[in-house]
């Protein structure tokens, strides 16, 4: 599967298929990868009124790496052709340090540098569905997460308030979004990853339906 009505595909060691629900009801987005690969849907042509957006989407990571130390991984990813810029709304690290995966918003390639404020409050679970909400707000440059209809105050970044360098953590004008998986260090454990993803929702106003 490469492309659909508003989208297309990004994929590098890793695949994207249309599968049957594993509930036994409709169909679920299917993503496979390969070591540290990526395969992500690509909503290309955004133009969110003020630059902000919210977007929803239920998901279930099979497993979460546990090695090498301070592996990193994405599961969304807006960017603008004005700025170089990435902002990674949803997101995490295996942090071996506490024997754990967890959330973290991050960034790269922008002023800030390279960075994943991952937080010990919000840990990373395999194997179970969860809903996840992230908003991006242009006002504060301002990035909130939701996970199963509660909000995340701790993963919370701004333009002040980030994890990288002193600079300000700015937004480039979005215009596109991308979701699915990509992990960055080679030679992963496990050596492949999959994860299912469902009721994608992009919208200028907070969708919802996380807590039904």
């Amino acid at each position: 599967m490469t492309r659909g009505r508003g989208w297309t595909t990004d994929t590098s060691d890793g695949t994207l298929t249309v599968a049957p629900s594993s509930t036994g009801h409709g169909r679920e987005l299917r993503v496979h990868t390969e070591g540290n690969g990526r395969a992500f849907m690509v909503l290309s042509d955004l133009a969110p009124r003020g630059n902000s957006f919210w977007a929803r989407v239920r998901l279930r990571v099979t497993e979460f790496p546990i090695a090498p130390d301070w592996a990193h991984w994405t599961l969304a990813e807006a960017s603008g052709h004005d700025s170089p810029t990435l902002v990674r709304p949803l997101g995490g690290q295996y942090a071996p340090t506490d024997k754990g995966n967890f959330w973290g918003v991050g960034s790269d390639l922008g002023p800030t540098g390279d960075w994943t404020a991952w937080k010990t409050t919000s840990p990373a679970v395999a194997g179970k569905w969860q809903c996840a909400e992230f908003h991006l707000d242009a006002t504060d440059n301002r990035v909130t997460v939701y996970l199963n209809g509660v909000p995340q105050p701790d993963l919370t970044v701004s333009t002040k308030n980030h994890g990288g360098t002193p600079d300000d953590f700015t937004f480039p004008t979005f215009d596109k979004l991308k979701l699915g998986w990509q992990l960055y260090q080679a030679n992963p454990t496990p050596a492949t990853f999959e994860m299912r993803m469902d009721d994608i929702a992009v919208s200028t106003r907070r969708v919802g339906g996380c807590a039904d």
